[in-house]
């Protein structure tokens, strides 16, 4: 049933910044591209199918030794420049459009066995601005 009068909709988190469980035996850089993997936990940035963009690492974590989310990593969504591919890379006429995972740091415009970063928002110094969210 609709509204009849006003609600007070409490936000209940800033919803940019995700608190996620981090997978076995695996380091995780602070300024890196964080995804989740198919058991739902962070890894770092990779070229490979069916992983989802979570944001960027606002910490170091090494869950090296530690089971699936022994540790958690704080990782943050929103507009962020990073490396472009060499080989394929975005151009201005990607504006816009998806742009897909290299590694933890670089984008590239080739999707083939790659998974979504985000959207171009533009490019700046050779970089790629992209929006996470």
């Amino acid at each position: 049933m609709p509204l009849s009068a006003g609600r007070n909709t409490f936000e209940v988190r800033d919803g940019r910044t995700l608190i996620l469980p981090v997978k076995a035996n695996v380091k995780i850089f602070e300024g890196s591209i964080v995804v989740i993997d198919s058991t739902g936990n962070a890894v770092p940035g990779k070229k490979a199918t069916g992983l989802l963009s979570a944001g960027r690492a606002e910490e170091y974590v090494d869950n090296s030794g530690g089971t699936d989310g022994a540790k958690t990593i704080k990782v943050r969504r929103g507009v962020f420049k990073w490396s472009n591919d060499s080989t394929a890379p975005v151009t201005g006429k990607d504006i816009l459009k998806n742009c897909y995972i290299v590694d933890d740091e670089t984008v590239t415009i080739t999707e083939t066995g790659s998974s979504i970063a985000g959207k171009v928002i533009g490019l700046e110094n050779g970089e790629v601005l992209v929006e996470i969210l």
